[in-house]
């Protein structure tokens, strides 16, 4: 008798299944992508530093309160991953590393899309303001240290 009960439960189950569906269904369309610790959009920035193009994925902090928090508590950041904060209306910016654990580098952008000026390896904790050398379009942070691995430097075009 259990000869015949087990196979007559695996028909069941196997009926039970999702089975595919003879119709083509439509693929959804590409969501934007969404950092799974920020829950910001993420978006793609290059960086063009002579021959060279430098491609990252950067979290958008556009909103007051994304830009309030920046990469503060984060532990860690990728090597092509990076925060980009818009400045609108453009303005003189300033950042400290209050509550930032990782070292960073802080790259302002002028209104022109090239980079104004850089703080590079920034100080964990720190409460100093580091301030952009003029009005920013925009302020990218990146892994500390990167900048300079990749020969990033003040006039490079920033796009995103």
């Amino acid at each position: 008798m259990k000869f015949i009960v087990a196979p007559l439960l695996l028909g069941l189950l196997a009926a039970c299944s999702p089975q595919p569906s003879a119709e083509a269904t439509p693929s959804a369309a590409p969501t934007a992508s969404v950092h799974p610790v920020s829950g910001l959009q993420v978006i793609p920035l290059t960086v063009t530093s002579g021959a060279s193009v430098h491609r990252f994925d950067v979290e958008l902090a556009a909103s007051p309160e994304a830009q309030q928090r920046g990469l503060m508590f984060r532990t860690e950041l990728g090597d092509q991953e990076g925060m980009i904060f818009p400045s609108d209306p453009p303005q003189v910016r300033s950042f400290w590393m209050k509550n930032t654990p990782l070292p960073l580098d802080i790259i302002y952008i002028g209104e022109d899309g090239r980079i104004l000026n850089i703080h590079p390896m920034t100080t964990p904790y720190s409460l100093d303001s580091l301030y952009s050398t003029g009005i920013t379009s925009g302020v990218l942070e990146l892994r500390g240290g990167r900048a300079e691995e990749l020969g990033i430097e003040q006039g490079d075009l920033v796009e995103w």
